[in-house]
């Protein structure tokens, strides 16, 4: 295993002190709790937005807070829930008056720890919102349902909008269960990924072989098949998830190709190509579109193809300005 780092167990450490060295302009971080908050936090009288998860998953979370996205993010341990006390110190840190929504994927240990934390932070009006867009799986090693993954980055996009709009806590949480029930995810691995501290891959895959509806944490999915072209592999991507949301001829959607973190984003093109043939025998027309390493599992070779069917509203927000490390536009 090589890996730029220093000692193990200061990897997340440096890490932020790295990432907030680089962008002194958009965000903060605290130590002991480990917690990314934008600069301006809080801001009186707008809904605070934050979310968390294990590191290794970069740029989520840290990456994507400031204008227009997050508010604060709390990072674990690679591949680890936060604690809840990160939570708390995030949730009361961007409190500015008007509640907090929690963004919460469906692992139980993210699920468990952030509703600890909105009992924790005293004084703070707090909504969660549980993101659970993949279709892969119904349980794994992680979760009871569906795992959170791809959605993710495309719902607090869409929800950071409506908060920096001025729109208050109900119609910011209504806005984030509807781009929930409205996203779907697939994703695939080439290779395993290796966590720092574990030393070796978090599973075993032969040269030839494909491992099928995989997590973000290394986990393995649902098939292992033998290496097939480019085309085959989107098509067993996409059409579990163009059917699970039930998209039909004349519908508009916004199509998310995310690179697990090791693949050339030449390659995530190759799937974007085979994506959009697949959408336009539907009918289905792809009016906005992300294509390169927003949801990583360390260095794992694969991708995952994420579709959200998009209205008016969601278009909206999703086009409004954001200035993020990991994100930005019209800003």
């Amino acid at each position: 295993m090589k890996k730029l780092l220093n000692q193990v167990d200061d990897f997340v450490r440096e890490s932020l002190e790295g990432m907030s060295r680089a962008h002194p302009d958009l965000i903060g971080v605290n130590f002991e709790p480990n917690v990314v908050y934008r600069v301006d936090a809080p801001r009186q009288g707008k809904v605070g937005v934050i979310s968390g998860g294990g590191s290794g998953h970069e740029p989520m979370h840290g990456g994507f807070v400031g204008r227009g996205m997050l508010d604060a993010a709390c990072p674990g341990e690679v591949f680890t829930s936060p604690t809840p006390d990160q939570m708390e110190w995030a949730t009361t840190k961007v409190d500015g008056g008007a509640g907090v929504l929690h963004i919460v994927k469906n692992y139980s240990g993210d699920v468990m720890n952030f509703e600890m934390a909105s009992e924790l932070a005293e004084g703070v009006q707090v909504e969660s919102v549980v993101v659970n867009d993949d279709v892969a799986v119904e349980d794994s090693l992680y979760t009871q349902g569906r795992r959170g993954v791809g959605g993710t980055v495309l719902l607090e996009k869409i929800v950071g909008a409506k908060a920096e709009e001025g729109a208050n806590l109900g119609s910011v949480a209504d806005v984030a269960r509807d781009v929930n029930a409205n996203v779907r995810s697939m994703g695939l691995a080439l290779t395993s990924c290796t966590v720092p501290a574990a030393g070796e891959p978090t599973f075993q895959l032969g040269g030839d072989e494909v491992e099928i509806g995989i997590g973000i944490h290394g986990e393995p999915g649902r098939e292992r098949i033998k290496l097939e072209g480019a085309d085959q592999l989107t098509d067993r991507l996409a059409r579990p998830v163009i059917e699970d949301l039930g998209l039909g001829q004349g519908e508009e959607v916004l199509a998310f190709v995310n690179s697990m973190g090791g693949t050339p984003v030449a390659e995530l093109y190759v799937v974007f190509r085979r994506l959009a043939q697949l959408l336009d025998e539907g009918g289905v027309r792809i009016t906005r579109n992300l294509v390169g390493p927003f949801i990583t599992s360390l260095e794992m070779q694969g991708c995952s193809i994420t579709l959200l069917r998009l209205d008016a509203e969601k278009t909206r927000l999703w086009d409004a300005p954001v200035h993020t490390a990991g994100l930005r536009w019209g800003a």
